[in-house]
Order: structure tokens, then C-alpha cells, then sequence
């Protein structure tokens, strides 16, 4: 990524969505050609000047206090999230150095959480490393979203699956608004890891191939999921309905594991061990 690119935009959309309004500032009369704050009216509201704000935006302020970050959080009404996401932009130029060399090291999946996911047979489950890549599944999980064990290495991440996998768009209940979140997610990796070169190829592919991502990725938005509803529509057994639960692993900060949940006696309960009953490995028989 081009930090300064990076930087630019993403305050420049956070300052677009926050009226003067809401930011209590009283009207100037002046014409207003952007939506939003001004450089100069964040620069007042965190008490910096507008040069020092105006040279942080544009990526030459390297390495700003927490202090000036708290500020800015504050004026541009930030979330824990985009917190981050600004933190890991403004000190890239140091911390990135540091996060490249773990994002191109292979990751793998401890036994014990294969077994795990096997434990958790009656509902779906899976394990996402960076970059939304699926690192394990349990059967259910291959059984409602997609078989990502079939799929060839490069291509088992979750990203991938719901911008240009076309079943994605069948199977997946409000489908706009899914992929876009998953959008959010690689945004925010892509801030903490600019470096990764996985990353930015799966990046270019999104570009090249979803008609979609480039307008969700130019949001600037950021997202770390952790728990909401989802809806998928199985050809098999219908609608299904959970409500999932994402736990970053234990020893592992980048990976989490992923449950959906479902409601005992519910319809998708029902339907879930209908499926399970239905695509059970066969018994060889003697």
C-alpha cells in the first residue's frame, strides 16, 4: 500500500461523514465544497494547528503521539476499530517493518483445534487466519458455506469465496452487506500488514474481478467482526439462520475461531442435523 494514499484517504472520508453540526460547531457562513469537517475545523476540535493537522493527513507527521491520536479520535468520532486502524497507518513506516515478516510465514492449525472443530459436529465452524484465509473447517461449516478443502490452497479464504465464488450470491442471506463487512475486515489487515504481498495480490484479483470491490474498498471502512446474525438459503434443507460467535485463538492472535450458533429446537437446529444425517460419511461396509 502507498501509506500516504492510505492515510489521506482514510481521514478524509472520516472527516466527510461528520457534519459541523454534530461536531458542535457553529455555522461560518463559508461555502462548504466538501462534505463534512474542514482540515481546520478537526485541527480546532483536537487543539492542533491546522498546518500540523493538514501535513498528517497528507502522511508527512510521522509517528504522532497517542496523545494526537486520542484527539483525532475524538473529532472524527472514531471507533476502538478505526482507532486502530489510524494507529497502525500513521506508525507504518516503523511498525510495519516489524509485522511484514510474520505475514509471510506459513500458518498452521494446531491439532488440538482440529479436534475441537470436529467436537463442534452440530453446527458449523471454522478457523480464519490472515487475510480471511480459511485455515480449517469441521463438516458442516464445508456443508453450508462451501467445500474450501476441495479448493486449491490459494483459493480456500472467505473473501474470495463471497465476492467471486457466483453460489456465494445465492447462498448468502443480504449478501451486500456480508461481503462489504468482509471488505471492511481486509482493509483493516491491510493497515497492520502494508507490507504483506499475499495480501495485496488478493487485493489486485478483488479489483480485477468483483464489480463491487472497489467501490467498498475506496469507504476506507474498517471492521473486526465479532459476533451478528447471519442467514444462509441451503439447496438442500432451505433457510438457515445463526447467530455466530468469533474467538481469537488461544496462543494465536491471528487466528480466529468462528461458531454459528443456532437456537436448540429452532428450525435451522432441525435442519442442520438433517443436513449432518444427509452428508454423513458412508460406513464401509465388510
Amino acid at each position: 500500500m502507498d501509506r500516504t494514499k492510505e492515510i489521506a484517504g482514510f481521514l478524509r472520508s472520516r472527516r466527510a461523514r461528520v457534519t459541523p453540526e454534530e461536531a458542535g460547531l457553529p455555522a461560518d457562513g463559508r461555502v462548504r465544497r466538501v462534505p463534512g469537517l474542514r482540515r481546520d475545523e478537526v485541527a480546532r476540535l483536537a487543539g492542533v494547528s491546522t498546518e500540523y493537522y493538514t501535513r498528517l493527513e497528507q502522511g508527512r507527521a510521522l509517528n504522532p503521539s497517542a496523545e494526537v491520536v486520542d484527539a483525532i479520535t475524538r473529532a472524527l468520532r472514531l471507533d476502538d476499530t478505526e482507532r486502530e486502524h489510524l494507529t497502525d497507518l500513521l506508525h507504518s513506516g516503523t511498525q510495519g517493518l516489524r509485522r511484514a515478516a510474520p505475514a509471510t510465514k506459513a500458518q498452521r492449525v494446531r491439532p488440538g483445534l482440529h479436534l475441537m472443530l470436529e467436537t463442534l459436529d452440530h453446527v458449523p465452524a471454522f478457523i480464519l487466519g490472515r487475510r480471511t484465509d480459511v485455515l480449517a473447517s469441521n463438516r458442516l461449516a464445508r456443508e453450508v458455506l462451501t467445500d474450501f478443502d476441495a479448493l486449491p490452497a490459494t483459493h480456500r479464504n472467505l473473501a474470495r469465496y463471497y465476492l467471486l465464488d457466483p453460489r456465494a450470491r445465492e447462498r448468502v442471506g443480504d449478501w451486500a452487506r456480508i461481503a462489504a463487512e468482509t471488505v471492511a475486515m481486509l482493509r483493516l489487515e491491510a493497515g497492520r500488514y502494508p507490507d504483506d504481498r499475499r495480501l495485496a495480490d488478493l487485493v489486485g484479483e478483488l479489483t480485477l474481478k468483483s464489480p463491487e470491490f472497489t467501490g467498498w474498498w475506496n469507504d476506507h471502512r474498517v471492521l473486526r467482526r465479532t459476533h451478528g446474525a447471519k442467514h444462509y438459503h441451503h439447496p438442500l434443507v432451505g433457510d438457515l439462520h445463526f447467530s455466530y460467535e468469533s474467538f481469537q485463538v488461544p496462543g494465536d492472535a491471528e487466528q480466529t475461531l468462528c461458531v454459528y450458533n443456532v437456537e436448540p429446537g429452532s428450525e435451522t437446529a432441525q435442519s442442520l442435523r438433517v443436513l449432518a444425517s444427509w452428508t454423513a460419511p458412508g460406513i464401509p461396509t465388510h
